[in-house]
């Protein structure tokens, strides 16, 4: 929903600022790389150091770097592969940094094994649901499904940490994460699902033709 609805708006907004970064010879791949220093100088630097909130702000100015790439990339007509890649990798590298800092700081000053438990669960899950999407899709499958996508992990994570920078229980955010972890997990089983399902119509299909009869109806 997010991605449908924010990253629609968000473009139009960054419109104007795309133009201006090309036309002074920015480039998109520029922007992503930068955005994602941004994004891993706040969560590594600041969340250790129990800054929270401003950690959020920085990371959250340079997270809308993944938009305005796209609107540059768009615009100079340099969308492809090569601009896809970049941007899903470092993507991860965004979300993996994110977890990391709060787990950082939860096993150090935080001082809750639990939240930090947490919090690496949901970096790894996070990593599964990006990795079963990208396989399934490499063998011609679709996997883009699912109640925790990347948009939704990381609006929540950012919000509730910088509310607990703000003075909010930081019990709130331990209890966010996990349940972040489960949605992780949930997310990577309707997709496994999802592509079990694909799979065994693509095998029911095959068997019909060789066969000669006409394959069973999709469930």
């Amino acid at each position: 929903m997010l991605n449908r609805y924010a990253r629609a708006l968000f473009a139009r907004i960054f419109t104007p600022v795309a133009r201006f970064l090309l036309a002074r010879g920015v480039s998109a791949d520029a922007v992503t790389v930068v955005g994602t220093l941004g994004v891993v100088l706040g969560a590594l630097v600041l969340f250790p150091l129990g800054e929270l909130f401003w950690g959020t702000m920085v990371i959250t100015l340079f997270v809308f770097s993944d938009v305005l790439d796209g609107v540059m990339a768009r615009l100079a007509g340099t969308t492809g592969r090569w601009g896809n890649f970049l941007d899903s990798t470092l993507d991860r590298v965004q979300d993996a940094a994110v977890f990391l800092g709060l787990m950082l700081w939860f096993f150090g000053a935080g001082d809750s094994w639990i939240a930090g438990a947490a919090a690496g669960a949901s970096l790894a899950l996070g990593m599964l649901v990006s990795y079963v999407r990208a396989k399934a899709e490499a063998l011609g499958f679709e996997a883009n499904t699912g109640i925790a996508e990347r948009a939704e992990r990381l609006v929540v994570t950012l919000v509730f940490a910088g509310l607990t920078g703000l003075g909010l229980n930081p019990l709130v955010l331990t209890v966010v994460l996990t349940l972040l972890a489960v949605a992780s997990a949930v997310t990577v089983g309707q997709r496994m699902v999802t592509v079990y399902r694909q799979a065994r119509r693509a095998q029911q299909t095959q068997s019909a033709a060789e066969d000669g009869t006409e394959p069973p109806p999709s469930s």
